[in-house]
């Protein structure tokens, strides 16, 4: 297994030496830089060339969104990149501010399960292989207190295509959601073309249309209408 290189930026030092110590125990991974500051994770990032960036959401200057900023800033700069944003908020408009150029590469997890090594580590590496990472619990809790309105942005989703898309928040595979709604694997697929259809995510290679999807549900929007030939990048 190649060793990945990563870059932790987080500008509580407690939590900063913390995620430090817990990274150093995982095996196949290293620690190029660490840093406390928007700027210096951007200088980080082009000296080293690592793998993976773990940042928190804010961070100096501004301590609002800085981490989701310099992950969308890398989709460019850094397109092979990948970042784990770790974050103590249980709000899918971060999560859908962090997958809405891409899901590729990108992973949103809680600091309160950083020390549960198997997942902090499992998120790390699939990121760094290109793919996308949302912490369970953000998806159980959001799921789980949601409000759907009458004028929801969803309701052109029939109620069984809803209940498909639900079983896909809580990170449940087709065969699961077929076995749980009691119908056949190829009836759910049939379902879930339908909902990425009438929420208008076009087949593309750089977006997971069921990560996506998810996020949309979570908060409670549909995107922008995409241009013909699908998102212009990831």
């Amino acid at each position: 297994m190649r060793e990945l290189t990563l870059i932790v930026a987080e500008d509580n030092l407690l939590v900063r030496e913390g995620v430090l110590r817990l990274v150093a125990g995982i095996e196949g991974v290293r620690v190029a830089a660490s840093c406390s500051h928007y700027d210096e994770l951007l200088a980080a990032v082009d000296n080293y060339a690592p793998d993976v960036v773990i940042t928190d959401i804010r961070m100096p200057p501004g301590h609002r969104d800085e981490g989701i900023r310099a992950a969308n800033r890398f989709r460019t700069s850094h397109p092979d990149l990948g970042v784990l944003v770790l974050s103590q908020f249980l709000d899918a408009a971060y999560v859908l501010a962090l997958l809405e150029e891409g899901t590729r590469g990108r992973g949103y997890l809680l600091k309160d399960h950083v020390d549960e090594v198997d997942r902090f580590a499992g998120a790390i590496r699939t990121v760094a292989a290109g793919g996308s990472f949302i912490d369970d619990d953000v998806v159980d809790v959001l799921v789980r207190s949601r409000t759907r309105t009458v004028d929801s942005p969803l309701a052109s989703l029939s109620a069984r295509e809803l209940e498909v898309l639900t079983e896909m928040a809580t990170g449940a595979t087709n065969s699961a959601i077929a076995e749980s709604l009691f119908v056949s694997a190829h009836s759910v697929e049939k379902h879930a073309s339908a909902i990425f259809a009438k929420l208008g995510l076009a087949e593309d290679v750089e977006v997971n249309r069921r990560v996506k999807a998810v996020v949309m549900f979570l908060a409670g929007r549909t995107p922008e209408p995409e241009p013909a030939g699908g998102p212009g990048g990831s």
